[in-house]
């Protein structure tokens, strides 16, 4: 995990989530779309750099990736 990471974990922004891996990150993101929680979902997103077909095979509906299509890299 690198510095800033690190830093944004131990100053408590993430209180929910204190250590999380890849894998796990991609699994709440699917989640946390299909129950409408977007802002959260985009946090997740932006900070481990995740791809849309990764959020996608982890169960995500095709409408709520689609609709976050700007945070995506093509």
């Amino acid at each position: 995990m690198g510095k800033s990471k690190t830093r944004i974990f131990r100053k408590g922004i993430n209180d929910q989530i204190t250590k999380i891996t890849r894998a796990d990150a991609i699994k709440e993101t699917a989640k946390l779309l299909n129950l409408n929680k977007t802002k959260e979902a985009r946090n997740l997103i932006t900070m481990f750099g995740l791809g849309a077909e990764e959020i996608l095979e982890a169960g995500a509906s095709y409408e709520s990736v689609v609709a976050l299509k700007n945070l995506f890299e093509n």
